[in-house]
C-alpha cells in the first residue's frame, strides 16, 4: 500500500489545503499565520502522497548531517509515522567524514532526549581521504559519502533513504543545470539507486529553508555545520544569493519554480524529440543540443 492524495488529511489534520498545484512556500503570508509544525507536516505529507514516496512496511534511513534540513526531515517523518495510514519505520544515522566544525555529540543528545534512536558511524575511508588528499574536491567527497550511506542503510536493513534536499535545492539545481550545463533538469522527488537496491526520496521538496531555520530555532536544536557548507565563490552560492535577492521583490519565486517543474510544456521547448511537425511524429532519435560537461 502507498500513500495517496486522499490520505493527506489523515496525517496533516486541520491544516488548510492551499490552492494551486503545489503548496505555497517561502516568506509568504500563508506561512505566517499557521502553526509551524502543522505547516511543515502538511508540506511533507503532500510530497509523500503526490509522489508515492513511502509504502507499507518501508524501513527508512535518514542521514542526519548536523544541519537544519536533515534534522527537520527526521523529526517530521517521526511525527508522520505516528499518524500515517500505513506502517513504516525510521532509522537515524550520522556519517563522520571528519568535516564537522564542532563535535557532533549534541545532535545525539538531542535525538536521545526526543526518544529517537541514532547511529553514529565513523567512515574510515573518508577520514583517510582527508589525510591522503587534503585538496580533494566536492565530487569525490560526495562519492565517498554516498558509498558510506548505502553501506549504513544496508546494515540497518533499510530499503528507503530519505534525503534532506529542500525546495531551495530543487530551484538551485534547476537553474544550475539550465544555465551552466545546457540541460533542463533538477532533482527527482523519487528515484532509485543505480543498482536498484534503495528507493531515494526527497520529502522536503515543498519545504523552503526559511521554514527549516525556524524549526530548529523554535526547538533550540543544535546545528553542527560542516566545513563544506561554509564555502563561498561557488555557483551554488551565487544562485542562492540570486534567488534571495529576487525574493525581496517576488516572494513567490521559489513556489513558481517548483510549479514550473511540475507543469512541463515540452512542445514549447527546443528538444526535437517532443516537437510534433506537420504530418509527422516527434523525432525519437533526433540529435540533441550539446551538453556542457566542463566549465
Amino acid at each position: 500500500m502507498r500513500f495517496s492524495l486522499s490520505c493527506v488529511s489523515i496525517w496533516a489534520e486541520d491544516v488548510p489545503q492551499p490552492s494551486g498545484i503545489y503548496p505555497p512556500m517561502g516568506p509568504s503570508p500563508y506561512n505566517e499565520g499557521l502553526d509551524l509544525e502543522k505547516l511543515i507536516l502538511h508540506k511533507v505529507g503532500e510530497a509523500i502522497a503526490r509522489f508515492s514516496m513511502i509504502r507499507d512496511g518501508d524501513r527508512i534511513a535518514v542521514g542526519v548531517s548536523g544541519g537544519k534540513d536533515s534534522i527537520t526531515l527526521l523529526e517530521a517523518l517521526v511525527r508522520l509515522q505516528r499518524r500515517a495510514p500505513i506502517h513504516f519505520t525510521v532509522e537515524a544515522f550520522t556519517v563522520e567524514q571528519g568535516k564537522f566544525l564542532s563535535p557532533i555529540e549534541p545532535i545525539g543528545a538531542h535525538l536521545s532526549a526526543s526518544g529517537i534512536p541514532w547511529h553514529y558511524v565513523k567512515d574510515q575511508p573518508s577520514l583517510d581521504l582527508i589525510e591522503d588528499e587534503p585538496d580533494h574536491g566536492c565530487d569525490k567527497c560526495s562519492r565517498f559519502r554516498r558509498r558510506a550511506v548505502y553501506e549504513i542503510a544496508r546494515e540497518l536493513g533499510c530499503n528507503v533513504i530519505a534525503l534532506g534536499h529542500t525546495a531551495d535545492d530543487f530551484c538551485e539545481s534547476l537553474l544550475r543545470n539550465a544555465m551552466f550545463t545546457g540541460k533542463l533538469s533538477a532533482l527527482p522527488a523519487v528515484t532509485t539507486s543505480r543498482k536498484g537496491e534503495f528507493r531515494l526520496i526527497r520529502p522536503l521538496v515543498f519545504v523552503t529553508e526559511d521554514l527549516t531555520t525556524r524549526w530548529v530555532a523554535d526547538r533550540h536544536t543544535p546545528v553542527i555545520p560542516c566545513g563544506c557548507s561554509q564555502k563561498t565563490g561557488t555557483v551554488r552560492r551565487s544562485l542562492r544569493d540570486y534567488l534571495a535577492e529576487l525574493e525581496q521583490d517576488y516572494p513567490y519565486v521559489k513556489e513558481t519554480l517548483i510549479s514550473a517543474m511540475g507543469n512541463l510544456d515540452p512542445e514549447r521547448l527546443l528538444d526535437p524529440r517532443f516537437q510534433a511537425r506537420e504530418g509527422q511524429e516527434p523525432m525519437a532519435s533526433a540529435e540533441l543540443f550539446p551538453i556542457v560537461t566542463e566549465m
